[in-house]
């Protein structure tokens, strides 16, 4: 029993550490920018002098200290938001992310419709 206690204090110090300690993962970064030479490539795939210019970039950015998030930005306002493989939600593209969730909600609202119409039949 002792031993779990142990083992979960350990993981629960290592967790609080990881969040407090956050640093940044610039390979994450590289695979979530694409490269603007290469058809459908993240900067980490790449090796065009885009994609080295680019790294050389966010390496730059990381030693000042800026965020994930900031980073994203400083490439979309320089590039746009095609470079970013994951957009930040703004009003622009508001309707692209709520679109699936309206999707899902109404296919689930219409097969709840069905079998409470077949329920009725019966």
């Amino acid at each position: 029993m002792k031993i779990k206690i142990y083992i979960l204090t350990i993981i629960f110090i290592f967790n609080i550490s990881h969040i407090f300690g956050k640093d940044i993962d610039k390979n994450l970064i590289y695979k979530n920018l694409r490269c603007l030479v290469c058809q459908g490539q993240s900067i980490s795939d790449s090796n065009s002098d885009f994609a080295q210019t680019v790294k050389l970039v966010v390496n730059d950015l990381i030693k000042q200290g800026k965020s994930e998030d900031e980073i994203y930005s400083f490439m979309a306002d320089k590039y746009g938001e095609w470079i970013v493989y994951k957009p930040q939600l703004n009003k622009q593209n508001f309707i692209l992310w709520l679109f699936p969730y309206v999707i899902l909600v109404s296919g689930g609202l219409i097969i709840l419709y069905q079998f409470r119409k077949k329920r009725e039949k019966t």
